[in-house]
This record gives C-alpha cells, structure tokens and sequence, in this order.
C-alpha cells in the first residue's frame, strides 16, 4: 500500500482554525517570530516563522483574498452547484468574522455561473483568473478538464468540486475528500462480503462522460481486484428524457446489483423508470445522484428497500460527539440558519476548510502570488478535518494520498437527508491499495 509521507499536521480549532506546523527553523540568531492566525473562538495561535507580509498579487490586494467559485447556480447540475457554494461561503464567513487568513486577511468569493457547460466554464475561467488568487470550487469533471489545460499554463490552483482520481496527481489542483474510484471499490467490497451480495450478478450505469467513467473504474478496479464480473454497462446522455432503454438493458442482463454513477437530475428518472418495470435490483450509488428531496417522492417505497448512497468518510449529519460536525452545525446555526442537512453543503464547507489551510500556509512563506500558492501547495502537508471527514496528505504530486474511506448508508424517509448511515469509514484492502495514476 502505497502512503504520501506527512510532511506537516494542521489540526482544525472549533469551526475555522487551521493551524500550520512551524517551517524548519535556522540558526537561532536568524530566527524570527512565528506568525499569529485567529481562530473561531478568537485566540491566537502561532503558525511558523513569518516571510515577511505577502505582496499584492492577482486577486489580493494586500487586505483582502479574493477566490474564484466556477459552479453551476442555474441548470441541471445547480442541485449541488448551490448547497455547496454555500457552504463555501458559511465557512468564509466565520473565517472573516474570526479575523481571516492569518488573522488579518479578509476572503471574497468571487462567483460564475458555468450552468455545467465546459465551454461556459472556460469563458467564466478567462474573465475572472485575473482577478482571484485560486479557485475555490470548479464544479464538473468535464468541466475541470476543459479549465485545467489553461490553468496548467496559468500556474493557476484549484480546488475540483469533483473527486476523479486523476486530479490527484495535477500539480495545481487541490482536490478534496476520496475519489469516486475509490467510493466504488469500497462499495463493491462492503456488499459482497457483508452486504449479503456474495455471487449476485454485478451490472453498472453512468452518466456517458468522464464523471461516468471515473465511477466505472472503481468498479472495473473491485472487479479486478475481487474476481467478479461487470454483466452491463449501461450508458446514458446528461438529461436523457427516458431511462427504458438503459433498465431494460439491466433487466435482459439479469442484473442482481447495479453500481450508480448519475446526477440527482436524472436519478429520479433512472430509479421511476426501474421501479415501473419492477425492477428490484440492489442499488449502490454514488453521492451526486442523490438528493434527500427524493424521499419525499412516490419513489420512497422502492428507495429504501433496494438503494446504498456512497458518500465520503465521516460522521453522520448531527453527530455533535465528531467535533468538525459540531463546529459545521455552530457555523449554520450562526450564518444559515435556514441551511438543513445537505451532504453537498458539508462538501463546500470542507472544501473551503482545505483552502484555508493552503492559504494560511502561503502567508506563512510570504506570497499570495501563482508561484507562491504552488509552492505552498507543495509544501502543505496533512490536512484533517476534527473527524467531519478523513484527513488528506497534500505535498508534491507524488506524495499526495487522499482518503481511502467511504460512508455506506441506506436510504431512510427518516434519516437526516434521506439516508442513516449503515457503515462508517469503511477502507477495502482494494482501495487502499490502489495505485493512482
């Protein structure tokens, strides 16, 4: 099993605090003081030996750090661009009332809608790298891989709202939480030993773009890995207006068990239309083809008998004994309180947590600049949540090592969004071992 080594533990402080371990020191006589960051509860806490202020750069102004958000806030894909914007902007907000980056440095986000168009997002890319230090959230497989060559050129850093495996070895993307490659392999193991699936026969269907075919190898990759094989694979088109060609499809496949990889905008279609053929079929899915909404629906009946949701590691929603979960709900209950439990939010405000620390560690080396961001990037180290997720070990590409884990949970008209958790942190020895790249 291959490990990133820990370069450097940032722990986090109530809601916000991040805290950078000291640089290497030199000789005493060179020595100067550690900078000061103010946490949520409006200490101090000493980061490292200071650089000396970071000069202006694009999107800083030497007060203020403006972040770029390329997101979906109209179209199909706006049911997760908005809860997870928002919790980006929850977390900034207690940051900036806390004191901001390094207890001196306000954030802004500077929003563009893509509507989960590659070449809008490109455009939205172009009007805004000028003006913002990174990117907090580009939302979008294919729409990160339409971005990303430019941003290589840019020497621009990004944080994908999308848990693809490639992106953890992109120099300057600063991906959160584990990839969906992982979530199937975890998947896949969970339900054939424990999950009462021994010798079911396996099926899939995608979304027919790169989101689908990162879902489909983890898939590939359990198969491999677990000696079972994939029957079908059925494909569909974003927005396809029916799903009878793709359950059919299953159902001619003699499909036992299906793995998932949908948006929640075409979800309801695939699942209404397997349930009006009566096909009952154990679902596995992966986290962005759910919306808790759906519990709500005619479709609740045939949800909790025959679906799993996947989601990254971590705590149940409303778990006040993991402190990252109980810092997360003080942060709503303060800046949205409207805000109920939405896996999608939580993902933003973890994104936003992660972004935070590279920040800091960028003040702490003194430049906010393209090169200043990457090299703090570099030189980041192990990012953990308090528990709300598993930590990430950043570093040079060949070091990184994200989250091996996934949460299994089973559908529940009475459970926080629609789902309890069945199984925490659960790790296959195939996801733990898988290779990237």
């Amino acid at each position: 099993m291959r490990r990133g080594r820990r370069l450097r533990t940032l722990g986090v402080l109530l809601a916000l605090a991040l805290v950078v371990a000291a640089c290497g020191a030199g000789d005493d006589d060179d020595e100067t003081e550690g900078t000061q960051a103010t946490t949520a509860d409006g200490t101090t806490e000493t980061t490292g030996a200071a650089a000396g202020p970071p000069e202006a750069a694009a999107g800083f102004d030497g007060t203020t750090i403006r972040l770029g958000v390329l997101t979906p806030q109209t179209g199909l894909a706006s049911l997760i661009g908005i809860p997870l914007t928002a919790g980006n902007q929850v977390y900034f907000d207690q940051l900036n009332d806390a004191g901001g980056v390094a207890g001196q440095y306000q954030v802004e986000l500077v929003l563009e809608d893509t509507e989960y168009v590659a070449d809008i997002a490109v455009q939205a890319y172009n009007k805004t790298k000028g003006d913002v230090v990174m990117y907090t959230q580009v939302l979008g497989t294919d729409v990160t891989n339409a971005v990303l060559p430019q941003m290589k050129r840019d020497r621009k850093v990004a944080s994908p709202a999308t848990l693809d495996a490639e992106w953890v070895l992109e120099e300057t993307l600063l991906p959160v939480a584990s990839p969906y490659q992982v979530q199937m392999m975890n998947g896949a193991d969970w339900y054939f030993t424990e999950g009462g699936g021994e010798g079911q026969t396996a099926c899939a269907i995608i979304q027919n773009d790169g989101y689908g075919e990162a879902g489909l190898e983890g898939v590939e990759a359990a198969a491999e890995a677990q000696g079972f094989e994939v029957a079908t694979v059925a494909r569909y088109e974003l927005g396809a207006p029916d799903m009878t060609a793709q359950i059919q499809q299953l159902i001619d496949n003699n499909c036992e068990v299906v793995f998932a990889t949908t948006l929640a905008s075409d979800t309801s279609k695939v699942f209404g239309k397997a349930a009006e053929l009566g096909f009952a079929a154990t679902w596995l899915l992966q986290t962005p083809g759910w919306l808790g909404q759906f519990v709500g629906t005619g479709l609740v009946d045939y949800l909790e008998a025959n679906v799993f949701v996947l989601s990254q590691g971590g705590p149940a929603w409303g778990d006040t004994s993991v402190p990252g979960m109980a810092n997360m709900l003080s942060a709503i209950e303060q800046y949205k309180p409207d805000q109920g439990p939405d896996f999608y939010f939580a993902f933003g405000y973890l994104q936003a947590q992660t972004v935070h620390a590279l920040l800091e560690k960028a003040v702490e080396l003194g430049d906010l600049s393209e090169d200043g961001i990457l090299a703090a990037l570099e030189q980041l180290g192990t990012v953990s949540y308090d528990g709300l997720m598993s930590e990430y070990v950043y570093g040079p590409v060949g070091e990184r090592n994200p989250p091996r884990d996934t949460s299994i949970n089973a559908v529940d008209r009475a459970g926080p969004w629609g789902w309890s958790q069945v199984v925490a942190n659960y790790e296959s020895d195939t996801a733990a071992e898988y290779e990237f790249g």
